[in-house]
């Protein structure tokens, strides 16, 4: 604010300013509409377009086995970006002409070593992510899936440890969570 002096000569005045208007706000009827269309707007910056967003469908399993009275499930480690492990479920891209249950048998047994067999579906999980400048809008198609027999060392090299744990410690392993919520629902199945 700034001062003034009035025109009666008693003293400073205050002077407000106006305030500008932000994104959205009435009065500002493209911003909705500008926003649908990927354009964003800084105060005082020209408009830019946010790179395209790419879809993609894969598919996995939560792979689960009976010791007595006690349930394990599967969970594979992988490096994330920035170094750390993650654990989460076996899941990956479908191949053409490939069915959801086809892609999440598979992707189960490259990633893992073990074979499986769907017993139920468990429904999607979506997220976004980033990729070499490119938004990735990714839907994973999950099964519920009773391990029939293998060997973790022979699955492919993408994942770097294949560890079965306690249903309830894996619900808490998982590292996103989307796979702990799709999790929960197996839990649900499996009790």
């Amino acid at each position: 604010m700034t001062d003034e002096s009035t025109s009666d000569g008693q003293g400073p005045r205050k002077r407000r300013r106006r305030r500008r208007q932000t994104p959205g706000a009435k009065g500002a009827p493209h911003a909705k509409s500008e926003a649908k269309k990927g354009i964003t707007k800084k105060a005082g910056a020209r408009r830019r377009r946010l790179p395209p967003v790419q879809r993609e469908v894969s598919a996995g399993g939560v792979v689960y086995r009976r010791q007595g009275d006690d349930i394990e499930v599967v969970l594979a480690s992988r490096r994330t970006r920035r170094g750390d492990i993650a654990w989460g479920l076996a899941k990956g891209g479908i191949e053409q002409d490939e069915s959801l249950e086809d892609a999440a048998v598979r992707e189960v047994l490259e990633e893992t070593g073990y074979s499986a067999e769907i017993e139920a579906s468990l429904g999607d999980t979506r997220y976004f992510y980033v990729w070499e400048d490119t938004r990735i809008s990714k839907t994973v198609h999950f099964f519920l899936m009773r391990c029939t027999g293998g060997d973790p060392d022979a699955r492919d090299d993408e994942m770097e440890e294949i560890r079965w744990f306690p249903l309830e410690r894996a619900l808490k392993r998982a590292a996103y969570r989307g796979e702990r919520e799709v999790l929960e629902r197996a839990a649900e199945m499996l009790r």
